[in-house]
């Protein structure tokens, strides 16, 4: 027996918000060194890893996970244009 349970919005609007992390840390190129646009989307990667593992458990984390990603992604450009000159 299968119980009519609606989807739940939020993984894919935490998807949705990864993808748009994935866009910001991919242009990081345009003014970081390529070692640390790798290292970034290695991070991301991470992200993406466990918003699948949160998919069915814990979907409404997944929006929140992905406004962490972008957080992160300022604070290590910040951070990398303060302590090594990024332009």
């Amino acid at each position: 027996m299968s119980r009519n349970v609606p989807a739940s919005p939020w993984p894919f609007v935490g998807m949705g918000g990864l993808a748009c992390a994935l866009f910001l840390y991919g242009a990081s190129g345009l003014v970081a060194p390529w070692w640390a646009v790798v290292v970034l989307l290695l991070v991301w990667v991470g992200f993406l890893v466990t918003a699948c593992v949160w998919w069915t458990p814990h979907p409404k984390r997944l929006p929140v996970l992905a406004v962490v990603a972008i957080a992160f992604w300022f604070v290590a450009l910040l951070g990398g244009s303060i302590l090594f000159d990024w332009s």
